[in-house]
């Protein structure tokens, strides 16, 4: 983004603050906890840059905290970091439930609450059936097997979205796929 032309949307937003501050913000994988009061620190280093206003930077800074990739990575003794990656703060308890609830409430938003149902049983089948996945049930890091063709392949969850999985095949391959692919 060599230009100075004005960034229009968050998602710019987000990449232009993930090339600026590396250390703090990044694009992809797990996010770092942000300082508390970051915005003023961004409002003030960004204050003489053309291309991010402030209205656009705190609802890009919004929607960065509030997505399911940072509400994910949050866990209770985690340094905050600033701008620079420095730390500035541990993360308390009080904030990782807060994050676990914003968490929850933004999952039932998008696939509705959670009806917990006695299991059934499994068909004695030899090859694993895909089941239905309950994507609010899904977190980073769980280990599932991804249907590709006919044959399940194991894999590790890398993100959760609405639409979709990121996964990492045991061969390295990352790769989006739908939630009827997966099994658990």
């Amino acid at each position: 983004m060599e230009n100075s032309e004005k960034l229009k949307n968050s998602k710019e937003v987000i990449a232009y603050l993930a090339e600026c501050f590396p250390q703090c913000f990044v694009a992809t994988g797990e996010a770092k906890p942000l300082k508390i009061g970051i915005f003023q620190d961004l409002a003030s280093r960004l204050t003489d840059d053309p291309k991010v206003s402030k209205t656009l930077l705190r609802t890009a800074l919004r929607q960065y905290t509030s997505s399911w990739r940072y509400l994910h990575g949050l866990k209770a003794g985690q340094s905050r970091v600033d701008l620079d990656g420095e730390p500035c703060g541990e993360l308390t308890q009080e904030h990782v439930d807060h994050a676990r609830g914003a968490l929850k409430e933004s999952k039932e938003k998008v696939f509705g609450p959670r009806k917990d149902k006695p299991a059934a049983k499994k068909p004695a089948a030899k090859k694993p059936k895909p089941r239905k996945v309950d994507p609010a049930a899904l977190t980073v890091e769980q280990n599932v097997k991804v249907l590709l063709g006919k044959s399940p392949v194991p894999a590790t969850i890398k993100e959760v979205t609405r639409d979709d999985v990121q996964v990492e095949l045991k061969t390295g391959m990352s790769m989006r796929v739908k939630f009827e692919h997966l099994i658990l």
